[in-house]
Formats: C-alpha cells, sequence, structure tokens
C-alpha cells in the first residue's frame, strides 16, 4: 500500500497539544463540580479553569487558521462515501465545540460579578452586565457542549482505533513521524 500524504508538522503538533490540553481542562472542569460553591478553593480553582481556558481557545484560534489556510492530506479514493461523511461531519462538530465551549465560558464569566481574574493574579473586570439569567445560558451552554464535546471525541477516538488495526495508513496522517534510523518495535 502507498504512503498516504500526511498533515502538516504545525498541524500534528496543534492537534497532540490540544488533546492533552482539552482533557485536562475538561477533567478539570468536571473536578469543580465537585467543589464547594463559596469556599476559597473553588474561588482559585474557577479562576484558573477560566485562565487556562483563555490560553487554550487562542490554541484553538490557531488550530482553526492553520486548519483553514492548509487543507488537510485527502481522504484515499478507497474509502466509502458514508465513511468519508462521517470524518467531514465529525470534524466539522468536533471544530465547533471547541468554539462555543471557550467562547460561551468566557461570556458567562463576563456576565456575573466576578470576571476573570486571570492566573489569580490579574483582575479582568467583566465587560458584561452582572445578570444571572444571561449567565445561567452561556454557563449551561459551556457544560452541555463539555458532555457533546467529549462524546464527539470518543467517536473519534474509536474511528481512529478501528483505522489503526485495519492498517489502512489514515491513523499515520496524523501520529507524529518516527525519525530517521528510530527502530520500530
Amino acid at each position: 500500500m502507498a504512503t498516504q500524504p500526511r498533515y502538516t508538522t504545525t498541524a500534528i503538533v496543534l492537534h497532540w497539544l490540544l488533546v492533552a490540553a482539552l482533557f485536562a481542562q475538561i477533567a478539570f472542569g468536571w473536578f469543580l463540580q465537585e467543589v464547594p460553591r463559596g469556599t476559597p478553593e473553588r474561588t482559585i480553582y474557577v479562576n484558573f479553569h477560566k485562565s487556562t481556558g483563555m490560553i487554550i481557545g487562542t490554541l484553538i484560534v490557531l488550530r482553526l487558521y492553520w486548519r483553514l489556510t492548509h487543507r488537510p492530506p485527502p481522504l484515499p479514493s478507497s474509502m466509502p462515501p458514508w465513511e468519508r461523511a462521517a470524518a467531514k461531519w465529525s470534524h466539522i462538530l468536533l471544530y465547533t465545540c471547541m468554539v462555543v465551549m471557550p467562547l460561551s465560558g468566557y461570556t458567562a464569566s463576563n456576565f456575573s460579578q466576578y470576571g476573570v481574574n486571570f492566573f489569580n493574579q490579574l483582575k479582568l473586570p467583566p465587560w458584561g452586565v452582572d445578570d444571572q439569567q444571561i449567565y445561567n445560558v452561556f454557563n449551561t451552554t459551556h457544560v452541555l457542549t463539555s458532555y457533546l464535546f467529549v462524546t464527539l471525541i470518543a467517536l473519534h477516538v474509536l474511528a481512529a482505533v478501528r483505522h489503526l488495526v485495519r492498517r489502512d495508513q489514515i491513523f499515520d496522517r496524523m501520529w507524529p513521524k518516527r525519525a530517521q534510523g528510530q527502530q520500530t518495535r
């Protein structure tokens, strides 16, 4: 089987960096649900979550820019149409969640009295009014998007494992390339 074209090194690095960052951020966000409201610990943790979310949001914008300006490698012609459509729509939905989740969280923060205290060091005053109803809409969107996102990630991982098991080289397109002369086992 001929080697399939690969994603660019930048796309691969951004993909795996975001995998690690988003996994940690989602796990931390779910952990926050267990921290009692009104405690000093919660304030520190929530501000850390908001701060890392802003940085991850910036990485997402960079990744989205890269994806829009650098076409992904074409899928093999042997791939069935249903699989091509599933790949296309799953990526669209993954990117949508990656944009909606940090944007809704950041927006919710700005419709509360707290705003964002960047890494508990730099107070960014809210640019919205303190409105519990608006906050609830954006915060609910943030939380529900995290559940949808995790579901899509699970499907994405299952599809990746399927390609890995089938050895059809689709998985290899996004896997970091081994250096020349490095042994495989």
